[in-house]
This record gives C-alpha cells, structure tokens and sequence, in this order.
C-alpha cells in the first residue's frame, strides 16, 4: 500500500494553526477534534511546520517553558516528509527510524496531507487481515477457481 492510497481512503484534510496561534489554542482545538498533531500554515498558507500533543509536552517541560499564552511558533518543528510514493512499508521503517508519530506527505504539486502512526497501524492491520483471508481461502480450496 502506497501513502496515496492511505490519504485517499482516510481523507486529505488535516487541522491547522497559525504560528502566533496560542499554545492553549490548539490544545483546545486538539481536544476538540481528538486529534493530536496540527499543520502550522503561515499567512500565505506555506507549511512551515507542525506541532504535536508531544512537542507541547516537551517544551511546557523546559524550565524556561512555554506557556498556556506562548505562540506556537515557539513550540513547532519540522516535521518528518514523506512522498505520496511512498510504501507503507518504508512509512513505517521511517517513522521508527526518525522516532516521530506523523509525517507530512508531499508530491510534485506540494503538500498533501499528513500520516499518522494510527493510520500506518490500521492500513497495516487491514493488509494482515486481508492476507489471512485469503491464505484461509485457500486451505479451504475456495481461494481459487477453474474456469468452468
């Protein structure tokens, strides 16, 4: 399964933040969506940068932390990138690898939407399900036909 065929089966929206958007601001809008990852889009609507549950944590935790009142400019990162390409397989390798929880998608026309560990977890689930399915199909002798 390619990134594509994820985003085209869970939907390309994604929630958004303005870097001078509040810390407590998009806490909120995290809990109200129960989500927890946000695209940060300038005043052009340019990505530049996304910020997690986890990047909030981190950076409340500093002892010069931020705030409730802090901008999240101050707290977002560059988040890892993937290509609409891209394998499930390789998502997953990068996401170990890179120790994040989401990745921005991209293709020739830009960005594209975000992948999360959740929707790498659930297509990769689907995928062993499938598999079984089929492999029970065929010790059954159903998984197959003679053209009759």
């Amino acid at each position: 399964m390619l990134v594509k065929s994820i985003l085209e089966n869970k939907g390309f929206d994604t929630f958004e933040a303005a870097p001078e958007d509040t810390v407590l601001t998009v806490l909120r809008m995290f809990r109200a969506n129960r989500v927890g990852f946000a695209v940060v889009r300038d005043d052009s609507g340019v990505v530049v940068g996304g910020v997690s549950e986890r990047d909030i944590c981190q950076a409340m935790s500093m002892e010069e932390g931020a705030g409730r009142s802090t901008a999240i400019k101050h707290v977002m990162v560059a988040p890892e990138r993937c290509q609409m390409s891209d394998s499930l397989i390789r998502i997953m390798a990068l996401m170990t690898q890179k120790k994040t929880r989401h990745m921005l998608a991209y293709d020739d026309e830009g960005f594209q939407g975000v992948i999360s560990i959740g929707d790498v977890v659930k297509n990769r689930l689907d995928e062993i399900i499938h598999e079984e399915e089929e492999i029970l199909r065929y010790v059954e002798g159903t998984g197959y036909s003679f053209g009759t």
